[in-house]
């Protein structure tokens, strides 16, 4: 045993008999200066122990509110890809039944076609479409939505075509403005930031058209049929000679999904 163990057995041993040769009142008095002694540091580490257990608790529970917390983080993200799928077969019903009721009102016979194929670089010229020369499409053939006019077929194959749509510059239509004898020829036109608008050309140098006035489709030249709405009136742009006008199309060309190809109408027999 080390010496400074051994020195504090003695004292203690020493201290101990001494304490019990003493009197029965000089006992009582040592344990009771032995008690006032030690009771600050009983009542401390009573104070320590109850600081203990309610920071234990308190962590406790923390811990426990965390995982709730957490549970009912994943039972929100649950939710909002629920209400997304929920949004994306709404809107999806929307789009059928608009298509449905355009298939029944229309004055045309019409082939239902989806957009298949988009490519970014061309995104605002062609699209390609799950119709082809065995549904009945042939070139030239004009492409609706119920909301107007998309553009028209352009290459053919067998199952799937290709529409050059209206928001390219190289398609040409010749338009009327509602509500007012101008005429002219409607091109796409190109912007630097957002959707492509659409350019009105040839209007009379006077041309008395106002913001929001609609323009349809003329019929003449034969490419594509009369009273096709192509979109509305969005600044007019007065001119030495002529006037143009930037036109809004009707058509969401951005989120282009199902479309339809007018066919000849079958003569009655």
């Amino acid at each position: 045993m080390k010496p400074l163990n051994l020195l504090a057995l003695l004292l203690f041993l020493g201290g101990a008999a001494w304490a019990l040769t003493r009197s029965e009142h000089t006992v009582r008095e040592i344990q009771a200066t032995y008690y006032r002694t030690i009771s600050p540091f009983l009542t401390a580490g009573s104070a320590l122990e109850t600081q203990a257990r309610s920071f234990i608790d308190e962590v406790e529970h923390s811990e426990r509110l965390a995982a709730e917390v957490e549970a009912m983080r994943g039972d929100y993200g649950r939710l909002k890809l629920i209400e997304s799928q929920l949004r994306t077969i709404e809107a999806e019903n929307g789009r059928l039944r608009r298509s449905l009721d355009f298939k029944e009102r229309t004055k045309f016979d019409v082939i239902a076609a989806r957009i298949t194929r988009r490519q970014p670089a061309t995104w605002w010229q062609t699209v390609e479409i799950d119709r082809g020369e065995k549904s009945g499409v042939a070139t030239a053939f004009t492409v609706v939505t119920d909301r107007g006019l998309v553009g028209k077929i352009d290459q053919l194959g067998e199952e799937r075509s290709s529409v050059i749509l209206l928001t390219d510059e190289a398609c040409q239509v010749s338009a009327r403005v509602e509500g007012s004898p101008e005429e002219g020829i409607v091109s796409g036109l190109r912007v630097h930031d957002g959707p492509p608008k659409l350019r009105l050309r040839f209007l009379s140098k006077d041309a008395r058209i106002s913001k929001g006035m609609r323009v349809f489709s003329t019929g003449r030249g034969g490419l594509f049929p009369a009273d096709l709405l192509l979109g509305e009136v969005e600044l007019l742009q007065p001119g030495s000679l002529d006037t143009e006008a930037v036109i809004k199309p009707s058509v969401d060309f951005q989120n282009l999904s199902t479309v339809f190809v007018l066919t000849p109408q079958k003569e009655a027999p």
